[in-house]
């Protein structure tokens, strides 16, 4: 009788060698693969799991000839004793792991939508409540109550109403999304769902950027096998969901770019207002959030805002999904409770550094993150603390740099990076941008003065007030902040 074995399916732990170990073991008759969502610890990849009288029990960084020790049980641990899971909260990845992507009836059986036939036996008024008690906050980066956009959605006029999930997922380090959308793809249909419910929406898109066609494939076979299951439905009305794949621009994560790049135009910052809610795709009311927002909605249905308002802190409630990168001895995924110190996570999840390498800097939120050294690890991970520190907390992206990291070239990086992805709309982001990475590549050759760095102060001051969106108003951030706490570096390659 083969014995099932548990595989991710996931992209990362397809690169890290599951892709080579399916292959191998693919004509054994003793072995039945079941592949699965991945767990997120992707340092452990590729980790194989079977079941135990305990549950599962898995062995890590498997290669092709550790199946007979597999096949045995010999030298396995149990799942829920490994540390970098057992200390997380997980409720958006709580079926991470365990569950076939594509499964509905597995979906269902672990509590898969609920949340949306809590939504149907509640009026749209009631499901905006509940959000509101909830206290969530979009999880793309900007922060806004979820509830009040939606209650501007559903109280403007419009013959059509549409829901965008913004799956434009373009921070370096950043990964949830796709991880999502190849894992648990019915949790994002669901909140969709309960978002064109309480809105009155007829018509929903799915964003999806060009870099994850692994994404996309799974997403378009959830939205068929839930079609075929009669899912998706409202009020005896049929809700189609389509996916749109962008085609690789940085900007149209930006949601008023991304509805342009929707509506067939090239992908340009929108001037607000109107929101989006108000006036958005075709000019009809239109509700933007990211895929981990939607994701995180169907709980908060079946288990009421109240318990979701009870996790986190005061003004960052529920869970946080943080994606650890860099120099860390443990890179994946972490989903906790807000309120945990940079260090805090870094260590207890992260491993601390990895080998061989000392702690420089860490940037939280992407390319557009602001830079900080020991110092700012005691930060706690909620969206007022770095608000406080002018800094933002972004989609969850955590990448460490080590001792050996060129401050000024890295500074140089990415503000190359805001003149590479900019949209050219508005002029602080089109031209400055350009003109910063210009002065960095002149102090970079050693020709730089001070006036240079006094002018990166000013032109970063300037496109933080006047940029049209958070791609240039963001972008000085890491070039200001690395200059604030490493100045000895950009001093020393000045002009004497």
């Amino acid at each position: 009788m083969a014995i099932r074995l548990y595989l991710s399916n996931d992209t990362s732990a397809r690169a890290a060698g599951a892709a080579a170990l399916a292959e191998a073991w693919s004509d054994r008759s003793d072995v039945q693969l079941i592949r699965t969502s991945s767990r997120g610890a992707f340092y452990l990849e590729p980790m194989v799991e079977r079941d135990g009288p305990d549950g599962r029990i898995a062995w890590f960084n498997v290669s092709p000839q550790d199946l007979p020790a597999i096949l045995s049980g010999t030298g396995g641990i149990p799942v829920q004793t490994i540390p970098f899971l057992a200390q997380q909260t997980r409720y958006t990845f709580a079926n991470f792991g365990e569950t076939e992507p594509l499964a509905l009836d597995e979906y269902q059986a672990r509590g898969g939508l609920s949340g949306l036939e809590a939504a149907f036996r509640l009026t749209p008024d009631a499901i905006i409540e509940e959000l509101r008690v909830s206290q969530l906050r979009g999880r793309g980066g900007a922060a806004f109550p979820v509830w009040n956009k939606w209650k501007v959605a559903q109280q403007a006029k419009g013959a059509q109403k549409y829901v965008v999930a913004n799956a434009d997922e373009g921070d370096a380090g950043t990964y949830c999304d796709r991880m999502i959308l190849e894992g648990d793809p019915f949790r994002v249909l669901e909140g969709m769902l309960i978002c064109a419910r309480a809105i009155g929406a007829g018509w929903g898109y799915v964003y999806c950027r060009q870099e994850y066609p692994a994404a996309a494939a799974t997403l378009r076979a959830a939205i068929h096998k839930a079609d075929e299951a009669e899912l998706l439905e409202l009020n005896g009305e049929p809700f189609p969901i389509e996916v749109v794949e962008g085609a690789g621009s940085y900007v149209c994560g930006e949601e008023t770019a991304l509805l342009e790049s929707l509506e067939g135009k090239r992908g340009v910052v929108r001037a607000r207002p109107p929101y989006p809610a108000q006036s958005g795709l075709y000019g009809c009311p239109t509700i933007v959030s990211n895929v981990l927002t939607f994701a995180t909605i169907p709980q908060i249905l079946s288990r009421g805002g109240s318990w979701h308002a009870s996790l986190g802190t005061e003004q960052s409630r529920g869970t946080v999904v943080l994606q650890l990168g860099g120099r860390v001895k443990h890179p994946g995924l972490v989903e906790v409770p807000f309120g945990l110190s940079l260090h805090q996570v870094l260590e207890q999840f992260g491993g601390g550094m990895a080998p061989g390498s000392r702690f420089k800097a860490v940037q939280v939120g992407g390319p557009l993150g602001s830079l900080f050294p020991t110092t700012g690890l005691d930060m706690s991970i909620c969206y007022d603390a770095f608000a406080k520190a002018g800094a933002v907390l972004g989609h969850g992206g955590i990448v460490v740099y080590d001792h050996e990291t060129d401050m000024v070239d890295l500074a140089r990086h990415f503000m190359a990076f805001t003149a590479d992805e900019s949209c050219g709309k508005c002029t602080p982001c089109r031209i400055g941008s350009v003109r910063g990475r210009e002065i960095l590549e002149r102090i970079q050759a050693g020709s730089g003065t001070m006036d240079d760095l006094r002018l990166l102060d000013d032109l970063g001051e300037t496109m933080k007030l006047a940029s049209l969106c958070a791609l240039g108003g963001r972008a000085p951030y890491p070039v200001l902040t690395a200059i604030e706490h490493f100045p000895a570096e950009f001093r020393s390659k000045l002009r004497t």
